[in-house]
């Protein structure tokens, strides 16, 4: 008998959850049996993709074959169901199969299989119910479900596995009763049983089990109390989790003497009463969370047990917010643990002032104490708290004005300091919050102008609400350069002038609420370009013009208020106007037209409809031979930007256009140039999104010698390609792009793959990913262009192998083209994409293209970066994302940036791996990307 233990692509991380010891599966080296088993689970669990478990073939002894003694195939990217041949490894120990796309049903032949101990099934999409049979397998000590489809019941024949350690059952579809033979299990150690549709009581045989240490029952149904001996139940208990159901009762003392307690939740019940005073002895207590529940008696000492919690030096999440509590907030908040990461009171009726002593808790990353009955000042010593990612202070009786040493919480995204009595205005420290995502100052008392700079470097915005406060002056044009801004709400104020055409550039906006202002002039047309709108109000303005019919074109809007302006003439009848009971016009007196139920007189003579003069978002633009040639002074050389493998792009100027244009002339003697030029029009003309070049327009027309010429116009980007900032050291000159602006221009990236090969109808492949082809605006925001390669494949959010289209004619890039992929008669499908986007990562990282010549058969840019990570990360990356920490001599900013680094290498070098099934999926990229801002602002 020869033994073998594998680990194929399991992550360490996932099996440590449930403390996996050593398993092995003992096999016949001559057993035909095994080995046309282990042949048809090959063939089932990979749709026969000859790149999947590449060393499970006829050339080796199966006994050679990865993966054979532990069956653990652990985010492999598996489909279809579990093959019943698995049931032939009698043999067989463990088999874990986690972090797939399995479905189907569990299947029976698993009982064949006497001496399995550990069966892993989570994160799949497995159907059917718990199968009852599971109380036939003796030796079972795990049983891991969570995480798929499965319906029904709970059985209870799993009471006759006393062997039964670990039980996981949660994010399921499960109902019913929670079986009271479970009871029976004296060895379970944990039992997880959480979002699920469980009902009726907890039984209380649950509480004999006494060695258990995890205990979770959250997101359910289940009603009844927590009895009063909770030592005596659970004397080991460390993570007790019973929130989001329907538990009512007293809150018991006994919890107090749980010793070995780690996490306590309770929230979203209807517990009732006085915390007790004693939590102090829970020495290892790491998250206490009573939120959602009427505790408190509404007496002066409600709040008397964080006294004791002071005394938990582990305590890292304090959560008692949406409750009763009545009391004042006093200065003992300062003597929490240093550990505290996130406080959350909001909901309650605390009163006092803020402590200046909130400043001690240095490691905070979220406060809330919002919808308090609190006053006085924020104090000066909140900027302290330079760990904050959320501060929430709103709904409270806090007044005076905003600190300035909020500028010193630069990692901060949400900022919520509305409903107070603020004063004054908003501090220009705010600028160094450039993270800042969501600030809602609103329902205050600020006051003053708002220059354009105090908002600029804000480019992460996603809302901004400074409604129902005095603020005065004009609309900070700057708004227009928050690209991001989804939500802009600056009604009832005292603003003035007209509305800035710089937010023409805002495309993501959904809201915009300008009413009861002072704004004058026409509603500009350009409105109409922000296609996501859904609501907009200008209403109670001196707006005086008539209403503009691109508001036809929001085919998303779904308020929009004009009221009590000093409109006139025709009401279009299209969009959102056919609907009466989204729009308003009240208070507009010369009005006529729009649908009958609106009631308006008729228009006696028709108002013509004046075009809108052209801008970067007309569609309808038309550019002759003539124009372009005009544009570019006779497409001279000085007007050269660079040529390409389909032709040349050069920078021009039209008349009505504020901004230059970048135009690409097709040379349509070159072989595929014409298919580059149909490609590209294609392709981007049905595509909007922030993170790619915006084609203005295609001309396909004649030259004044009567030949063949094709263009495209687009948008100029004034830093030109990621390409000529990385490497172009003459001319131009290079731009020293620094490690937060490389990683706002992968996240850029990301996001325009993530748009092409998930969010629009028909999926696109780019094909050609590389810095050339990544263009830089005037704020360093990356553009991904040139689609000349680019191909469409059926459907967008799961891609099978139907969604792939094969050509011999991609080629792509050298260095840049995933090896032995385009160009052979292989499929087209993202991964490709994928690879490139890794590659172009990489270079990134360290400044050499994948052509370099240090690159050779043995060696390449991908094998270069991941022989060095972690150790020798500093030894391979572009020496000039070292000068930060050039002269520092704590080693702190290098930590951070080394830190940054190795995340950033391991995502590229994930990306670029050789076979596509194990290349990152982008979605997750971005999420990495995203963990690297947050936890290591470089």
């Amino acid at each position: 008998m020869r033994i073998f233990t594998m680990f194929l692509l399991c992550f360490a991380s996932q099996m440590l959850v449930y403390d996996w010891p050593l398993a092995t599966f003992a096999i016949s080296s001559s057993s035909d049996t095994d080995k046309l088993a282990l042949l048809a689970l090959k063939e089932k669990l990979t749709n026969g993709v000859s790149d999947s478990l590449p060393s499970w073939n006829e050339s080796l002894h199966f006994c050679e074959w990865q993966g054979i003694t532990l069956l653990i195939l652990v985010h492999v990217d598996l489909h279809g169901e579990i093959p019943s041949q698995v049931g032939r490894l009698k043999q067989l120990e463990v088999l874990n199969l986690t972090d797939n796309k399995l479905q189907g049903e569990i299947p029976t032949e698993l009982t064949n299989c006497t001496n399995m101990k550990k069966i892993v099934l989570e994160k799949n999409q497995l159907t059917g119910k718990v199968p009852t049979w599971f109380g036939s397998m003796m030796q079972l000590s795990y049983l891991i479900l969570n995480g798929n489809n499965l319906v029904g019941t709970i059985p209870s024949s799993l009471e006759n596995v006393s062997s039964l350690e670990v039980i996981t059952l949660a994010r399921n579809h499960l109902e019913g009763n929670i079986p009271y033979s479970l009871g029976k299990l004296s060895n379970l150690v944990f039992l997880s049983l959480c979002l699920n549709n469980l009902s009726g009581e907890i039984p209380h045989s649950i509480y004999n089990l006494s060695n258990l240490k995890y205990f979770g029952l959250g997101i359910n149904k289940l009603f009844g109390s927590l009895p009063s001996n909770m030592n005596l139940a659970f004397p080991n208990i460390e993570i007790f989790l019973v929130g989001n159901n329907q538990l009512s009762g007293s809150f018991p003392s006994s919890i107090s003497n749980l010793t070995t307690l780690k996490e306590f939740e309770i929230a979203n019940n209807s517990f009732n009463g006085q915390i007790p005073l004693t939590l102090g002895r829970l020495t290892k207590l790491k998250r206490f969370n009573i939120a959602m529940n009427n505790f408190g008696i509404g007496g002066a000492f409600d709040l008397d047990f964080l006294s004791s919690l002071t005394n938990c030096t582990q305590l890292s999440t304090l959560l008692i917010s949406q409750n009763r509590f009545v009391g004042k907030l006093l200065d003992l908040i300062g003597n929490f643990s240093t550990h505290l990461n996130s406080l959350q009171m909001q909901f309650n009726q605390i009163y006092g002032v803020i402590p200046e002593r909130i400043g001690e808790l240095i490691n905070l990353t979220y406060l809330n104490i919002g919808n308090n009955y609190l006053e006085g000042t924020i104090p000066y010593s909140i900027g302290k708290l330079k760990n904050l990612g959320g501060l929430y202070l709103k709904s409270n009786k806090l007044y005076g004005n905003i600190p300035t040493s909020i500028a010193n919480l630069t990692i901060l995204s949400e900022l919520y300091l509305n409903e107070n009595k603020l004063e004054g205005s908003i501090p220009l420290s705010l600028i160094y919050c450039t993270r800042l995502e969501k600030v809602s100052f609103s329902d205050n008392k600020l006051s003053g102008d708002i220059p354009n700079q105090k908002f600029i470097h804000l480019k992460h915005l996603i809302f901004l609400h400074l409604d129902n406060n005095s603020f005065t002056g004009p609309i900070p044009s700057e708004f227009g350069k928050l690209m991001q801004l989804s939500r802009l709400s600056l009604d009832s104020n005292k603003f003035s002038g007209e509305i800035p055409k710089n937010l023409a550039s805002c495309l993501s906006l959904t809201e915009l609420r300008l009413g009861r202002n002072f704004l004058h002039g026409s509603i500009p047309s350009f409105l109409g370009s922000l296609r996501s709108l859904e609501i907009l109000d200008i209403s109670n303005n001196s707006f005086s013009s008539t209403i503009p019919f691109e508001l036809e074109k929001l085919r998303f809007l779904k308020t929009l208020n004009l009221s009590f302006n000093n409109l006139h003439g025709e009401v279009p009848v299209g969009g959102i106007f056919s609907n009466v009971t989204a729009i308003s016009l009240t208070g507009n007196k010369n009005l006529c037209g729009g649908i009958p139920q609106l009631k308006l007189p008729a228009c006696s003579i028709k108002p013509k409809r004046l075009p809108s003069s052209p801008s970067l978002q007309n569609e309808n633009l038309r550019v002759t031979y003539g124009d372009l040639h005009e544009a570019t002074n006779g497409y001279s050389s000085s007007n050269l930007l660079g040529a390409g493998s389909f032709g040349s792009v050069y920078i021009g100027s039209l008349p009505n256009f504020r901004r230059p244009i970048a135009i690409k002339v097709l040379n349509l003697e070159t072989r595929g140039a014409a298919k580059s030029f149909i490609a590209e029009c294609k392709s981007l003309g049905k595509m909007k999104h922030r993170n790619l070049v915006k084609i203005l327009t295609c001309c396909s027309s004649v030259d004044y010698k009567g030949e063949d010429f094709k263009a495209i116009v687009f948008e100029f980007m004034p830093n030109m390609s990621l390409e000529k900032m990385l490497h172009d050291n003459e001319g131009s000159g290079s731009h020293n792009l620094n490690l937060t602006q490389r990683i706002d221009i992968a996240l850029d990236v990301a996001h325009a793959l993530d748009y092409l090969h998930n969010d629009i109808e028909q999926a696109v492949v780019h094909c050609d990913v590389k810095p050339s082809n990544v263009l830089l605006d005037d704020d360093i925001v990356a553009h991904l262009g040139d689609f000349g390669l680019a191909r469409l494949i059926n459907g967008s959010s799961n891609h099978s192998s139907n969604d792939q289209i094969t050509s011999s004619t991609i080629k792509g890039t050298i260095g840049y083209v995933p090896p032995g992929r385009y160009g052979t008669g292989v499929p087209v499908s993202p991964q490709g994409d994928i690879y490139s986007f890794g590659i172009l990562l990489l270079e990134m990282l360290t400044g050499k293209r994948p052509a370099d010549n240090m690159f050779c058969e043995n060696l390449s840019l991908h094998k270069f970066c991941k022989m060095k990570i972690p150790e020798g990360i500093l030894e391979i990356v572009d020496s000039r994302l070292l000068i930060p920490f050039a002269e520092d001599r704590t080693g702190i900013v290098e930590n951070k940036i080394r830190n940054c680094l190795v995340m950033f290498a391991r995502i590229g070098v994930a990306c670029s791996q050789e076979f596509p099934a194990h290349r990152m999926l982008i979605k997750d990229v971005i999420v990495k990307l995203n963990e690297i801002k947050s936890k290591f602002p470089c």
